[in-house]
């Protein structure tokens, strides 16, 4: 059964549309890129996903798992590159989702923040004030943040904007392997098409409609991922990550 299904999903602003009769669905372990040009209804996509705006028409639908327990990694905006907190205090306030109004951290949290920190590669730099971090290592504390909210779902938005393309590699390498390892399934949306065609399994690429969904292999097919390519239709040597 899908854990995710996506049906028919309008969404307008102001009398535009921004998300025109959009399906899709993901079953449990699935890793899904969405990709497309600025303004093509990703970012709102997102937002119905998790539930920050309301659909004109259609549906979405989850299985066996609520909004609360989706770990979201947002867009890095230059306030949030700034925040004055310890390292551990920033991945730590992501188990807050489950706790509803309760503010405070149980044994249990603890351990799941010391875990994620090992699995993110951060653990040395737990006491270390956030804004003193590189921007790779500021998304890496984010990524272990949005775990601790979620077993089951990632939802990553431009996880490695204004990153260098080695510290992209990794990042994605550290992505693939939450999801192959883990079984996490991930939904990325990123304007990055060399790193959406050599992970995961599935792309769906908008256009404020759906252009193409379906398995990353028919995509590398179709012609609107020769036209994003240009003229390079195989991803770049140096595969940041795991391919079947």
């Amino acid at each position: 059964m899908a854990l995710i299904s996506c049906e028919h999903l309008t969404i307008k602003y102001d009398g535009r549309t921004a998300v025109d009769d959009v399906s899709f669905s993901l079953e449990p372990g699935d890793y899904l890129s969405i990709v497309g040009e600025n303004g093509s209804g990703k970012s709102t996509l997102v937002k119905a996903l998790l539930g920050l705006v309301k659909p004109a028409s259609g549906t979405v639908r989850f299985n066996g798992i609520s909004r609360r327990e989706i770990g979201y990694l947002p867009q890095q905006a230059d306030t949030q590159k700034d925040f004055p907190a310890s390292v551990a205090e920033v991945v730590s306030s992501g188990c807050l989702s489950r706790h509803g109004l309760l503010p405070f951290y149980t044994a249990a949290d603890r351990r799941l923040v010391r875990e994620n920190m090992e699995k993110l590669e951060i653990a040395g730099l737990a006491k270390k004030c956030y804004r003193e971090l590189s921007g790779g290592q500021q998304r890496r504390v984010m990524l272990a943040r949005a775990l601790c909210a979620t077993r089951r779902l990632l939802l990553l938005d431009e996880p490695a904007a204004g990153l260098d393309p080695l510290i992209t590699a990794e990042l994605y390498g550290l992505i693939d392997r939450l999801n192959r390892e883990q079984g996490i399934t991930v939904i990325v949306v990123t304007h990055d098409i060399s790193s959406a065609v050599q992970c995961g399994n599935k792309v769906l690429h908008m256009d404020t409609r759906a252009v193409f969904f379906g398995t990353r292999e028919e995509y590398l097919m179709t012609e609107v991922c020769r036209r994003m390519m240009g003229v390079h239709t195989h991803a770049e040597e140096g595969e940041a990550c795991h391919a079947e």
